[in-house]
């Protein structure tokens, strides 16, 4: 496996390889289960993987995590060499933006106002722009994405769409904990007491989906709020907690594919959650 922190470094390198089919794994580092399985269908389907390593100071807010956003490059190598990734890209703030705030922006349309975007509206344009330019720069055949962050999955397979990068979108499933719990780097930030509470949004995404799987449309707003309403119960601060059609539309009648998504602090950690729902009558 081969680390490049330049550019031109991991063009050089995959020049040769054109006549392969080429994946990429876009990742912020500190690597866990949950982003090796995506090196892992990333494998199934290509020939060379290429796993990003950036934590992109644009997609991050005014007050968020960015300075604390937890850099593990070594060990994240490590990793990635055990599930025998082809190339790692780790390029520095000033390699992927020379001119930082950058000149150009990759807006992100109407998904970007709902959900996550709600508290943090400049979030996905930023999230479009990196992912543009890791398109450009990589030219991936494929790229997979994990589900977890189901809203920067539907922007992203917009984004490719309407820009044309004819780039195939893989979904991964969720990753969990045994309990439950989704993988995430910000996992770390919970405290022993933290943690031990934590599986309780994936507990209530269950209890809501349960209901909805009988329910009448008109009753979904009040079971979410009375589960939302739990939720604080607890001590937890609850970003939101809605549901969408599986395009991330109002739920209309004759909706057959629906998701629960949920973004909560548990401390200092904010957790993203969510859970499909197939209705059968």
């Amino acid at each position: 496996m081969k680390v490049f922190d330049t550019i031109t470094q991991l063009q050089s390198a995959l020049r040769p390889m054109r006549d392969k089919k080429i994946a990429l794994v876009p990742t912020m580092g500190n690597l866990h289960d949950g982003h090796i399985e995506l090196v892992n269908i990333a494998k199934k389907h290509a020939d060379v993987v290429v796993v990003s390593i950036f934590v992109n100071p644009i997609q991050f807010g005014v007050g968020e995590d960015f300075e604390n956003y937890p850099r593990t490059l070594d060990e994240d190598c490590l990793k990635l060499k055990n599930a025998n990734a082809d190339f790692v890209f780790s390029p520095s703030i000033q390699e992927m933006y020379p001119v930082c705030p950058p000149n150009i922006q990759v807006l992100s349309g109407g998904l970007t106002k709902i959900l996550c975007g709600k508290t943090r509206p400049t979030h996905f344009d930023g999230v479009g722009l990196v992912v543009s330019k890791l398109f450009n720069i990589v030219r991936p055949d494929v790229a997979v994405f994990g589900k977890k962050d189901y809203q920067q999955l539907a922007i992203i397979r917009q984004l490719n769409d309407e820009l044309n990068f004819n780039v195939e979108i893989i979904a991964a499933q969720i990753v969990r904990a045994d309990d439950h719990l989704a993988l995430s780097s910000r996992n770390g930030y919970l405290t022993k007491e933290q943690r031990a509470i934590a599986p309780i949004i994936h507990q209530t995404l269950q209890k809501i989906a349960s209901k909805i799987l009988t329910a009448k449309i008109a009753d979904y707003p009040t079971i979410i709020q009375q589960h939302h309403a739990e939720l604080t119960a607890h001590n937890l601060k609850v970003d939101y907690l809605e549901l969408y059609n599986d395009k991330l539309q109002a739920v209309q009648d004759g909706d057959r594919k629906l998701v629960l998504l949920i973004a909560v602090f548990v401390g200092r950690a904010r957790l993203l959650d969510n859970l499909e729902i197939e209705l059968t009558r």
